[in-house]
């Protein structure tokens, strides 16, 4: 999965998108189809809710697989030793600070929960977390799906770095 045809190398990428435990194949998908097409490396941190031999992961993912950069982690740990030094946003509703009130870096990690909860308190209150954001919502809604939350941070780091290597 790891190959090297697009212009932005694993060794630095636009931004590392981790999912902590995802449980929805189709939504991983969907983030390796973003990263490849914006130069982003995936993180995926264990347990997975389902196998990357999965039809709907591959299927969502469709030919972009061969372009991403994606790496499947043990645990937390493994995925944030191999982003350092990148500064984490953990994405939560659970947050003051909205997305677009944040000054990205080329290389911050972008650290999303599993789709049922979210990220658990342990991962918000650990000391590698830079800050928590949220994405602006009406009152009283949940969540936004987790490949469409990943997608609006990876576009606006993007954005303010005036879609550098992009056409």
């Amino acid at each position: 999965m790891t190959t090297d045809p697009v212009p932005a190398p694993a060794q630095h990428p636009l931004a590392h998108i981790v999912f902590y435990a995802p449980c929805i194949p189709g939504n991983s998908g969907a983030a390796i189809r973003l990263a490849a097409l914006t130069g982003a490396m995936l993180h995926l941190v264990e347990p997975l809710g389902f196998d990357m031999s999965e039809a709907k992961l591959r299927r969502a993912g469709l030919d972009y697989h061969d372009l991403a950069h994606v790496r499947v982690h043990p645990n937390l740990d493994s995925a944030l030793e191999a982003t350092s030094p990148g500064r984490v946003w953990a994405f939560t509703a659970q947050a003051e600070t909205t997305m677009a009130r944040v000054d990205y870096a080329v290389g911050d990690v972008l650290l999303f929960g599993p789709e049922p909860t979210g990220l658990p308190e342990e991962v918000l209150t650990d000391p590698r977390i830079t800050a928590r954001v949220r994405i602006p919502m009406r009152p009283g809604l949940r969540s936004l799906n987790l490949a469409n939350a990943a997608t609006l941070a990876v576009y606006e780091l993007w954005r303010q770095h005036d879609y550098v290597g992009g056409g």
